[in-house]
């Protein structure tokens, strides 16, 4: 019998790579969004999947609209993927990301609690709930120091499925994902900052690209590898939360250089702290430099997971390394205008 699942912020990056995943192994996929009549589908039209998604309007804070959601769609499974996501933005509205973010994922897990049916729900967690792991990379055992509104929400969220799972016997889990890119990545991430400014700069539409701490380390993955993992918690035996990561990190500054060589540009920096500047090494041009607006009130130096307990128990190990995770966005850039794409 074919499987029902419902997810909770389907329009973003990993909303699309997983619904597409879904329909590959046949499950009936629900969707909801803000306004589904109005919400930037982009992602699973280019797919070509959009026809094939039950779509419901949600507002993730209101738990009759939850609640009504469950009941109508009978999901197998609930994917949380829902919530402000942006570190970044959660120091300038953290009000809205606390509620999306726990207040959200509360609700599904109440309407869980009272429904009769089994459901197994997938919470979309994140490494930002470590914060400073004084480089050592991170498992399921270490303790969380979250830095920003954001990381604050999130680790708030992962006591709230601990506590629903261990009250009542429900089968929750936490992924705690490490940085996860793609071409279909949105445009106030780092990342597709990055990539799509080197497009531009490269299409002579841009001069410049600017960047606050090129020195930040982050363990960067590839949405892809990371929703089939997310798929791998729920159909295990037991509920447990699995820490999503590559195992390796690597600089803005790193992301930035392999950027601009896949339009076969060196870079060069020059310069200290808030001056460095980065140039093209062949004609001198002014590439990159650093914006102080850019800086976050408190930042995360390094980001940095062990996945070797998602590796032993769920079977999973990430395939696209950070050069082609790179390789792949910039090309997509180079090709397309705009957001999202079938990469």
């Amino acid at each position: 019998m074919n499987k029902t699942a419902l997810i909770f912020g389907i329009s973003g990056q990993d909303g699309s790579y997983l619904a597409n995943f879904l329909l590959s192994k046949d499950y009936k996929v629900y969707g909801s969004s803000r306004d589904k009549e109005n919400s930037n589908f982009n992602n699973l039209e280019k797919l070509g999947i959009k026809n094939k998604i039950q779509f419901a309007t949600s507002s993730v804070e209101d738990f009759s609209n939850v609640s009504n959601i469950i009941k109508e769609s009978l999901p197998d499974e609930i994917y949380y993927l829902a919530g402000q996501s942006s570190v970044a933005l959660s120091f300038n509205k953290p009000a809205e990301t606390l509620n999306s973010n726990i207040l959200g994922i509360l609700n599904v897990l109440e309407a869980c609690r009272l429904m009769d049916k089994e459901i197994r729900v997938y919470y979309a967690g994140s490494s930002e709930c470590f914060g400073d792991t004084r480089g050592l990379a991170a498992t399921e055992k270490t303790p969380f120091h979250p830095k920003s509104p954001y990381a604050v929400a999130k680790t708030s969220a992962f006591w709230l499925v601990n506590n629903y799972r261990a009250a009542y016997n429900l089968f929750i889990c936490t992924g705690i994902l490490f940085n996860h890119e793609s071409p279909r990545r949105g445009e106030t991430f780092v990342t597709k900052k990055i990539t799509k400014a080197v497009a531009r700069i490269h299409q002579g539409k841009q001069k410049v690209l600017k960047l606050g701490n090129l020195d930040a380390k982050r363990d960067w993955g590839h949405a892809r590898d990371f929703v089939y993992a997310q798929w791998l918690m729920l159909q295990q035996d037991q509920p447990k939360d699995y820490v999503i990561a590559t195992g390796e990190n690597h600089t803005v500054r790193e992301f930035v250089e392999l950027s601009f060589n896949e339009i076969g540009i060196v870079v060069s920096w020059k310069g200290k702290g808030t001056n460095e500047k980065g140039f093209d090494t062949k004609t001198g041009d002014l590439l990159v430099e650093i914006d102080e607006k850019y800086f976050r009130p408190s930042e995360v130096e390094l980001l940095l997971g062990d996945p070797s307990k998602a590796e032993k128990e769920l079977g999973w190990k990430r395939k696209i390394s950070f050069q082609e995770l790179v390789s792949g966005m910039v090309q997509y850039d180079l090709k397309h205008d705009g957001y999202g794409g079938l990469e």
